[in-house]
């Protein structure tokens, strides 16, 4: 199978067309033409300086409540290290995402998967699990179309999430890279900015908004337990990668970021309406939540269809797809996850037709 043939719905990346390359180009020399020395130097730990300051202010916070990493993943990294232990309880949201579950599970820590519903994490489980006695470290929620299930936390469940962290007494790990790639309804306030109680920590990343070669993400939380990470930071790295930080920020601070956010949301919004229209054709069996922003959208089949053989019936079509048990502690075998943003809006439907065709050929 060619490049050409293949369809891939399984890599939650941008596809190159919708890359602003030429801003970036130009945010690269910017940077070095407006600090050659402190960008070709090793920096801090925190990250770079600038860049600090201009995450910080768009989320409303001093600056040294800000670490600028390599990458999201890192960040959860950093904060995994810091606050869980092995034996720690960690509530995850059921499905979430893969690299979190491999992460939490290598660190020794005990899982409780909490369902997603259409409008986010079942807070009423919670309460539940809570009231019988488990006692989490943190929990770790994707709030905006979240991955890989595509569906938003509704603003109720937000401040009840915080009620409830503020009363048991756990962290909650805002995971939120997704946040400005909405493209249908109106943007809900993060838990970090409703949170009066110090019970968030707030991650987020470059890599929706810009691109994911600039392994660019953060951390927001108090100072204390930034400056912590941060020297958990130094001994590890030194400090992050300052040029692709310093391009990021001149990125920023120019405007181009703005209009990269409206470029992606505009092709992801039309990919995500005609995915959802192949599915309706395509595969009428299929359930699915339409996502209101992001990259992904979750699909669930009936019984007689296990994904451990429709995926590689896929991939015999020329279609990659990545099964919905990756995501979940346990189960999953009926469901898969398609990501939308690495594929065209005229490829999309081919891609679905296939799909449907592995799926009669898996049920016979």
């Amino acid at each position: 199978m060619t490049a050409e043939q293949l369809i891939s719905f399984a890599r939650g990346a941008p596809s190159l067309d919708i890359v602003d390359v030429e801003g970036l180009k130009a945010a690269a020399v910017r940077a070095f033409d407006a600090d050659p020395a402190g960008i070709t130097a090793y920096g801090t730990s925190v990250g770079y300086l600038p860049l600090r300051k201009w995450i910080a202010d768009k989320h409303g916070v001093e600056a040294n409540q800000v670490l600028v990493t390599n990458g999201s993943l890192q960040a959860d990294a950093f904060l995994f290290d810091h606050l869980v232990r092995p034996g720690d309880a960690v509530v995850v949201e059921r499905p979430t995402y893969d690299r979190t579950l491999l992460n939490l599970q290598r660190m020794g820590s005990e899982l409780y998967g909490v369902p997603v519903q259409p409008d986010g994490v079942d807070t009423a489980e919670l309460r539940k699990l809570l009231e019988s006695g488990v006692r989490p470290r943190l929990a770790h929620i994707i709030p905006n179309y979240q991955n890989p299930a595509g569906v938003t936390l509704s603003l109720e469940k937000r401040r009840e999430l915080l009620d409830l962290a503020a009363e048991y007494g756990f962290i909650i790990f805002e995971d939120d890279p997704y946040a400005d790639i909405r493209f249908r309804g109106e943007a809900l306030p993060s838990m970090l900015s409703l949170d009066t109680r110090g019970v968030v920590v707030h991650a987020s990343s470059f890599t929706k908004t810009v691109c994911p070669g600039v392994r660019v993400g953060y951390l927001v939380g108090s100072a204390d337990l930034i400056a912590d990470i941060a020297k958990n930071a130094t001994s590890l790295y030194i400090s992050p990668g300052m040029v692709s930080q310093a391009i990021v920020h001149q990125f920023c601070v120019s405007g181009d970021i703005d209009r990269s956010i409206e470029t992606v949301r505009a092709a992801l919004g039309e990919r995500s309406q005609v995915l959802a229209e192949s599915l309706r054709r395509h595969l009428p069996q299929a359930r699915f939540v339409e996502p209101d922003g992001g990259y992904f959208l979750w699909v669930e089949f009936p019984e007689d269809v296990l994904v451990d053989k429709l995926a590689p019936a896929a991939a015999e079509r020329g279609v990659a797809v990545v099964k919905g048990s990756d995501f979940v502690l346990d189960g999953g075998q009926h469901a898969l996850r398609l990501a939308f943003s690495a594929v065209t809006a005229d490829r999309i439907d081919e891609g679905v037709r296939r799909l449907a065709e592995a799926v009669e050929a898996v049920r016979s």
